[in-house]
């Protein structure tokens, strides 16, 4: 990536909690102009829980989520933040399907919080 991060978010979605295979998804959203993929990956299309679709790209030989393709969202690409392994990252500024949220999560205060 050349550029920073246009949101950071946590999705609390069952399509997230099912992909992920943990309560949520954690992910920052780039401009697809400022990120250069390489390399080979293997992919499918997901839909979520309101029919919106996304292509995902996982790693070949371990099966990790490297990058997803928002399909309504053509600029951007999102990135999981566990791909990048830096405890550093900043923190998410949007939290989304709350309304699916496992009730002993506790997300951070300041972001914004969308039921």
């Amino acid at each position: 990536m050349t550029g920073d991060p246009v949101r950071i978010s946590i999705c609390h979605c069952l399509a997230c909690q099912r992909r992920t295979g943990s309560p949520f998804a954690h992910q920052a959203r780039f401009l697809r102009k400022e990120v250069k993929v390489t390399g080979q990956s293997t992919q499918f299309i997901l839909t979520g829980d309101e029919g919106t679709r996304a292509k995902f790209h996982s790693c070949p030989g371990c099966g990790a989520t490297v990058y997803y393709e928002p399909e309504a969202m053509e600029a951007f690409l999102a990135i999981p933040v566990g791909a990048f392994a830096d405890p550093l990252f900043p923190p998410p500024t949007v939290s989304v399907y709350e309304s699916r949220m496992h009730g002993w999560v506790v997300p951070p205060r300041d972001p914004e919080h969308f039921p």
